[in-house]
């Protein structure tokens, strides 16, 4: 059986028009930390990435960031992360938030968010993983994606053979239950990082 021993979180670089966004990352952060589980996100120290981050730190978890360059003025560092790692573009970035985590969460957040969310479904539709993806649909975000998403199957276009799977949380304090009996059911090897060269770091 696979262990959740890292979360990869993709969340807004501002904090949302409704206060229950930051409340469900202060809440995902404060339970990834009470369950040993590190936090890997985008760097920043704005909007719910930045709530997110220093909820796990005030609650004694890990934090691994990871930006690049050209957003380190725009968004900050959040203080006294665990680990930062500041690549060359967001190709890189990317890629490393994927190979450090075991998991994939999406809380609410804008275009950016959407993005890194699809693309680990449509890598995991593709063969390319089996991590466990979840959707964290704090009041509702997210219900016209997931609408979406059930058009996509009535029209044909995820088809039977290339289903894609994921998770989906209407609370914060579902998410980290939810992925641990996820990764649970996946042998180990299927939830472990492929080798890569040592990422550049700068500090």
């Amino acid at each position: 059986m696979g262990q959740l021993t890292s979360i990869c979180v993709y969340c807004g670089s501002g904090p949302g028009a409704k206060p229950l966004y930051e409340e469900a990352a202060r809440a995902l952060g404060r339970a990834m930390a009470q369950a040993g589980i590190r936090l890997v996100y985008g760097g920043g120290a704005v909007g719910l990435m930045g709530t997110l981050a220093r909820a796990v730190l005030e609650a004694g978890g890990s934090v691994t960031g990871i930006i690049p360059q050209f957003l380190v003025s725009r968004e900050g560092l959040t203080g006294d992360l665990t680990e930062v790692i500041v690549t060359d573009d967001m190709h890189e970035r990317k890629m490393l938030m994927f190979e450090r985590a075991d998991a994939f969460v999406a809380l609410p957040g804008g275009i950016g968010t959407l993005e890194e969310l699809v693309e680990q479904l449509t890598w995991a539709q593709l063969g390319q993983h089996r991590k466990p993806v979840l959707i964290a649909n704090i009041a509702s975000f997210w219900d016209a994606l997931i609408a979406l998403l059930d058009q996509m199957r009535e029209e044909g276009f995820i088809r039977p053979e290339l289903e894609i799977s994921y998770l989906i949380a209407e609370a914060a304090e579902e998410i980290v239950p939810l992925l641990r009996q996820a990764a649970a059911e996946r042998p180990q090897q299927e939830l472990t990082k492929p080798a890569t060269a040592e990422p550049i770091r700068r500090m």
